[in-house]
């Protein structure tokens, strides 16, 4: 008996403006199998990117056009099974049921059908078309593997379409598939994996119990499975929706075979099996991968460590040879001549009406926009790097480092993300399986630099240290991690007592990036920050110049620098004055800020532009101060908001911008008091 009995029925759409159903199609896969690839190559920009309904758990949507005619793509969570183990796999197996799509469209990788295909295994039981892509031929072909799509699609029963989408090699194929899976011109026959055979008579009892009780829009047949597999989520939905009696004649069953899981995965494993052994043929003994080559260096415990080292290095060097000089043309060629043009324009105009401009609007967002191509190269080469594969070998590399801290390697993956941005960092450690690791994880995850501190550092750390900007950032990246290991270490043994958990994690095999992905990737994000920079920053900046420019007109008597002034004790510890001071507070609401403000306070009317100016009034003493407790300090807002959601405690919360406020204050005075005793 097969595990399961699907219905396909294609259901109503939605129509069009000229009355005809929109096709809906649903991308499924497990993580790496580049499925976000072939959504970007379909969609573009044509996109939109939000949240799931009451989730944090990315939603991505778009259109794309065919013949002339408009289908709606959908691209559902990566996510390695069916079973409600995560988030992911609960909404990625509620929108098949409940959305009903036209055709889901399994991408699975040739070059590793084994795992893959488990997905494909539940899929196939579920109540819809299904066409499988068979992604990454070439790295299949790069493995020494031989995958034979004609002889998979007669053992499965299903379409089966070999692509390499990062080359858009054999989309047209699939899409002219899908368009006859939607036509009912192919047959959808699945050839279904086969429960143990000392556990199908329970799977038959269980479906005779509760055929008529079994709520819409769930199959009976899939509700009796995965009752039998001892899925959590749907045992109790059918509790509530049995009558007592009921549920109590099907969980005897249940008791009966506790084991069944075992029994439905074991028959999900020998399908695969005979489908792998069927359509694939292993390259010769003792021939070595690519894959194995590079992971020679990359994977090891040492070398791996200097591996990492210089693609950071190398990260780096490519914000201050290429950014660096990009952003301070920009400052001084745009912004600071759009300023003297504002400034000889508004030359009638009142007083306020030309500070407001000037100083508050183009010296605080302007100031910010320059560096944006700063932004973007750490955007590519993250998203590059998260591309090809390489994400999990820094994870393994760096799990021995997570060990001091009572972590592991899978840590790594959300503290890598901070780089980019310490919001996904956070929501990123869901990944972790243990409660105490996880809490750990997001307690030292913003002292992981992002890519608006690494701007704030790249603007200023060239303009007080000249050639020596990248040794100085380097440096002060360093400080930052080291900071993250020292206060992981301590609060591990002080808070969580020494405890340690496990690490398995998947290797992807390497692949050639997809440089559409990479760029719509970069679009994506610097749109945001542009987004970010015409809205909060811009409020911000203006109401900062408001602040500086009431109640008088004169800075030095307005009320930001009676705040500054407040403030300025604590600043005068750490080399700042009142200026300084107030800039770091408003990093709070976001880093950017920090060079926002400095734009507004001095001005951007200067020929030499602002990070002149900067470099003018304040010592190497006080600039070294300030970059160190820009790195450490206290959590940009959107970052303590997360916090809050993520560990739902305010006390959690609270503690970490203590933990933050005391080590920047800390640090920050002793390294302005050690520059002064060398001279700086």
């Amino acid at each position: 008996m097969s595990e399961c009995h699907p219905v396909v029925e294609t259901p109503a759409r939605r129509v069009d403006v000229s009355g005809r159903k929109t096709p809906m199609i649903a991308l499924a896969g497990q993580p790496n199998m580049g499925k976000s690839t072939l959504f970007n190559l379909l969609t573009g920009l044509n996109q939109h990117v939000g949240n799931w309904p009451g989730k944090t758990v990315e939603r991505r949507e778009g259109n794309f056009l065919m013949e002339g005619r408009e289908y709606n793509l959908v691209d559902l969570p990566g996510t390695y099974s069916l079973t409600a183990n995560s988030p992911e796999e609960v909404i990625a197996r509620e929108f098949i049921l409940r959305e009903a799509p036209d055709v889901v469209v399994a991408v699975v990788s040739a070059a590793n059908l084994e795992r893959s295909l488990y997905l494909v295994s539940e899929l196939v039981c579920l109540p819809v078309p299904l066409v499988v892509a068979l992604n990454m031929m070439d790295v299949a072909v790069q493995e020494g593997l031989t995958v034979e799509a004609g002889i998979l699609e007669a053992a499965l029963g299903i379409p089966i379409v070999p692509i390499t989408a990062t080359k858009a090699l054999g989309v047209r194929e699939l899409l002219r598939v899908v368009r006859e899976t939607l036509d009912r011109q192919r047959s959808n026959s699945p050839r279904l994996p086969e429960i143990r055979p000392d556990h199908r008579d329970a799977l038959d009892q269980l479906l005779k119990i509760i055929l008529n009780e079994v709520p819409a829009p769930y199959p009976p047949e899939w509700i009796a499975l995965k009752l039998l597999e001892g899925d959590a989520e749907v045992t109790r939905t059918m509790q509530a929706a049995l009558p007592v009696e009921t549920w109590q004649a099907v969980h005897g069953i249940l008791i009966q075979h506790d084991d069944a899981m075992l029994a439905v995965a074991s028959g999900r494993y020998e399908w695969i099996g005979r489908l792998v052994r069927a359509a694939v043929a292993r390259p010769r003994l003792g021939q070595i991968s690519l894959t194995e080559r590079i992971d020679r260096w990359a994977a090891h415990p040492v070398w791996g460590l200097l591996v990492l080292a210089a693609i950071l290095g190398a990260v780096f060097g490519l914000t201050f040879t290429i950014g660096a000089p990009l952003q301070a043309w920009l400052d001084v060629e745009i912004v600071s001549r759009l300023s003297v043009w504002a400034t000889d324009g508004l030359a009638g105009a009142p007083d306020w009406l030309r500070g407001l401009l000037v100083d508050g609007v183009i010296g605080g967002v302007g100031s910010v926009l320059t560096f944006l191509p700063i932004l973007m190269i750490f955007f590519a080469a993250f998203g590059l790097l998260e591309d090809v594969g390489y994400m999990a070998r820094a994870a393994y590399v760096m799990d021995n480092l997570m060990h001091l801290m009572g972590l592991h390697g899978k840590s790594f993956l959300p503290l890598f993300l901070g780089f980019g941005c310490n919001v996904p960092s956070i929501m990123g450690t869901r990944v972790i399986d243990s409660w105490p690791a996880r809490l750990l994880t997001i307690l030292i995850a913003p002292l992981v630099p992002c890519t608006a501190r690494m701007a704030v550092i790249a603007f200023l750390a060239p303009a007080f240290f000249g050639a020596y900007a990248l040794p100085v950032t380097w440096g002060l990246v360093l400080m930052s991690l080291v900071a993250l290991v020292l206060l992981g270490t301590l609060l591990n043994r002080v808070i969580f007592k020494g405890e340690r958990s496990a690490f398995i994690m998947e290797m992807p095999l390497y692949h050639l990036p997809n440089w559409r992905t990479v760029g719509l990737l970069v679009w994506q994000r610097a749109l945001s920050f542009i987004q970010k920079a015409g809205t909060t920053i811009l409020a911000i900046s203006v109401v900062i110049w408001a602040l500086s420019y009431l109640p008088s007109g004169d800075l030095e008597t307005s009320y930001l620098a009676q705040f500054g002034k407040f403030f300025e004790p604590v600043g005068r510890l750490m080399g700042f004055d009142w200026r300084l001071t107030v800039a770091l507070l408003t990093t709070f609401p976001a880093k950017e800020n920090a060079i926002a403000t400095l734009g507004v306070l001095f001005g951007s009317a200067e020929e030499a532009g602002l990070a002149a100016a900067l470099a003018a009034t304040f010592s190497m003493a006080s600039a070294l101060s300030f970059l160190v407790v820009t790195m450490l300090f206290i959590p940009c807002l959107a970052t303590v908001a997360v916090i809050k959601q993520e560990t739902n405690s305010w006390r959690w919360t609270f503690l970490n911008l203590g933990l933050f406020l005391a080590m920047s204050i800390a640090a920050g005075s002793g390294v302005y008091h050690l520059a002064l005793a060398f001279g700086l």
